[in-house]
């Protein structure tokens, strides 16, 4: 078996602790340090997400329109959401898309995952073709999705001005899909 060179720098965990509880969990994380010393880490404990970049037969994409507390303005962005336990990542994409916008795929792919230097779980970007609208929306109590239909050029010009939400998966989803 070979030993990764990086193998003599890999922190411990000690243990969790929960340090916050709602909408989201923040644990605290105690790591022993390869010298010894002992330090916690704050961690955001999120389920995994997925965002769906989808693509219609003539090359334009599905997206929605939302509030977003965390920017606290509407913001254009792939649809998407939590991966269910025990859910894989490309069954959650084509439900999340047909959820929040009613569009069904032809083909979905999840082309990456991130796992964040502070999130104990990763998100992942997918591709879906051939998307067309097939359902009625059927949003959470808590979703207020409005759908749009647009260029992948004024998706890639907002982005670069930084007036999307899931940034970093519809960076990833684009070049995946050769869009950048």
């Amino acid at each position: 078996m070979t030993v990764p060179a990086d193998a003599d720098r890999a922190w411990v965990a000690t243990g969790d602790k929960v340090a916050f509880d709602g909408f989201f969990r923040v644990l605290r994380r105690g790591f022993r340090l390869p010298d010894g010393t002992e330090a916690t880490w704050d961690m955001l404990d999120l389920p995994e997400t997925v965002a769906v970049l989808a693509l219609t037969p003539e090359g334009k994409m599905v997206m929605v329109r939302q509030f977003r507390p965390g920017p606290d303005r509407v913001v254009m962005s792939l649809p998407g959401g939590l991966v269910d336990a025990g859910e894989q990542a490309v069954v959650a994409a084509r439900r999340e898309l047909r959820e929040e916008t009613g569009y069904a795929a032809g083909s979905v792919e999840v082309v990456a995952s991130v796992h964040h230097n502070s999130r104990t779980r990763p998100t992942y970007a997918a591709v879906a073709r051939d998307c067309i609208p097939a359902y009625d929306q059927d949003l959470d109590a808590l979703e207020d999705c409005e759908v749009v239909v647009v260029d992948v050029a004024t998706v890639r010009d907002d982005l670069r001005a930084g007036l999307l939400g899931a940034t970093e998966q519809t960076y990833l989803a684009l070049d995946a899909a050769g869009l950048l």
